[in-house]
Parts: C-alpha cells; structure tokens; sequence
C-alpha cells in the first residue's frame, strides 16, 4: 500500500486528466471526481472517455521512450473515475485536492464548496483557474488558510511549471506543502502574487499579440516569425530566463534598445519600465556591473558564461543544429 497521499483531481475535462495522469505517473493513487450531477449511463461513458484518454497520451509518451510501456497498465490503475454521487468518500480520503472545473465563477465556487465540505481536517485545496484571481475564490472556501492557486500549463502531464499564487490567509504551511508535493512529481513550482495573467500567460499575451501585430503590418510572414521564434526567440529563453538575460547582456542594452523602438514606432508601449530607468542610472546594469536584478558580485562571470555557453550547445546538439568543421565544404 503506498504511504503517498492521495490526490483529488476535481473535474474530469482536460486539465484534470492531466492532473491526474502527472501524479499517477509518479505513484499516487487518485481520484478523478466528476463535478457535475449527471445520469449514471453519462457518468459511465465520461468515466471511459476520462481513462482511455489517459491511456492513450500514456502511450504516447511511452512510445517516445520517457518510459517501459510494460508499466502503462499499471499507472493507469492508480486512476479511479468517481462519479459525482461517489464523490464524498473519494474526497474525505484525499490529502490534496486540485479543482479543475470550466472557468466559471459560479461553477467554481460550487466545486470548491462541495469539496471542502468533505474534506479532512488537513487537506490542501487548490483551483487550477487560469482566469480568476485567487482572492476572488478564497472568499467563497470555508478553510481559506489551506486554499490557493495552482495554475498549471497544458498538457499537465508534460509542463514542468506550475505557478502557485496564495491568497493573504493561506496559511506558510500549506503553500510549503503544496510546493514540495510537486517538486517530488519533478515540477517545477514558483511562486507569484494574486495579479492578472499570472506570469506565463501575462507574457505569452504580449509575445503572441506582437507576432500577430507583425503579421499584418507585413513585417514578415508568420512562417519566418515562427522560426525566428524557434531558433532564435525561444532557443535563447529556453536557457535563460528573461530577466536573467537582461542582467546577462546588460540592462542598458535593453534600456537604449526599448527607447529606440518606443520612438520608431511611435508607440510608448515599449518604452523602457521605471526599474530598468533606475538600473541604468544607478549602475547596475547586470553581470559586468556585479549588480542587477541579481546580485552577481559572488559570481565567477568566466565560469557563468561557459554554462550558459555549454547550455546554447547542448541545444544545438540536440536540434540537429550543431555542424561540424568545414561542414559547408564537405557538401561541395
């Protein structure tokens, strides 16, 4: 019998089978609840939906070699589909719960209540929302100390991130708790206040609204944006952070280059934040600086920048960029 605590995936649409296929794979018995009251022959039929579409994205991972396909069956079988009538059993067992129901306030205030009333004493109660802020929900959680947010990417079972938002009540130990159950199913949580967008989403709205901007003002075609983004964008980014890359280059690259494009294009949305004004004129300008948004006056740079470097060319090599000497002469 496992001594891991078992989870509730409240909702059984996608981000709740992803949910449920992540905590599963790393050995969790879990619950996999359907929120809504319907008809038991609708309730058998989403319950072999739910599972089958599990299995089939299990497969599909085993199929790319991440594991032994012999194991499928058995990571499937940590997943039981609980009808909503079954529901409070299945909930009073579980340690966490992570409700992942349709981005409707009312539907989730009804989940979030229903769960809570039959949840132990020492359960964490998370949302999964994308779209409401955590304090908005908190209001309407009987046991708000043990409630916050935990926004996960799609597919859930493959994202490493999760980005946890408490609200002011929830409790150090419950944000502590639900920080070090995922980093033990290897994701990687960090934390961020109650704001709009969160973090993730709140950038890739401006990144993606830009490349469509640049679409149809014909600054290139969306195949070239793609592959600037690919190769370029994203290859960079997928090794630094963003605002480690700012320190990285220097903060006053970025100030000079923001003051630039807010007057060429005539628009001030890119003109430099308040913070980067103040680095630049306070000399802080990042890793050359020893100061920045990091403090990089412990850092060996020398050192530093060979991982970065080591970093960049493992990425080429394992995109198939990496060329080997006068490998433009060997296809004369």
């Amino acid at each position: 019998m496992s001594t891991l605590p078992v989870i509730a995936s409240l909702g059984a649409g996608r981000m709740g089978r992803g949910i449920a296929h992540a905590f599963a794979y790393a050995g969790h018995e879990v619950r996999l609840i359907d929120a809504k009251a319907r008809g038991a022959a609708d309730a058998e039929r989403l319950g072999r939906e739910a599972l089958a579409e599990i299995d089939a994205n299990l497969k599909s991972v085993a199929e790319l070699g991440a594991f032994d396909d012999r194991d499928r069956g058995a990571i499937l079988a940590r997943v039981r589909f609980v009808p909503r009538e079954a529901a409070a059993a299945a909930l009073a067992g579980a340690g966490f719960v992570f409700e992942g129901v349709p981005e409707v306030m009312q539907a989730k205030r009804e989940a979030l209540a229903f769960a809570c009333a039959h949840l132990r004493p020492d359960a964490i109660v998370a949302s999964t929302t994308s779209t409401f802020l955590v304090n908005e929900l908190a209001a309407g959680v009987p046991q708000p100390d043990r409630f916050l947010n935990a926004h996960w990417l799609n597919p859930a079972y493959i994202i490493p991130l999760v980005e946890l938002s408490p609200h002011a009540l929830t409790s150090p130990e419950a944000s502590a708790r639900l920080k070090s159950l995922l980093e033990a199913i290897g994701k990687v949580p960090v934390v961020c206040k109650a704001s709009p967008g969160y973090i993730v989403p709140r950038l890739q709205a401006l990144v993606m609204n830009e490349a469509a901007r640049m679409v149809e003002q014909g600054v290139a075609s969306p195949e070239d944006i793609d592959r600037a983004c690919r190769y370029g964008f994203g290859f960079r980014y997928a090794n630094m952070g963003l605002v480690e890359f700012i320190d990285y280059g220097g903060n006053d690259i970025l100030y000079y280059a923001s003051r630039y494009l807010a007057e060429a294009l005539a628009d001030p949305r890119f003109a430099p934040p308040d913070i980067v004004v103040r680095h630049m004129n306070e000399g802080a300008n990042g890793l050359r600086d020893g100061k920045g948004f990091y403090d990089w006056a412990s850092v060996d740079a020398a050192a530093y920048r060979q991982q970065v470097l080591s970093r960049l060319v493992g990425m080429l090599r394992y995109s198939g960029q990496l060329r080997s000497p006068g490998s433009a002469l060997a296809k004369k």
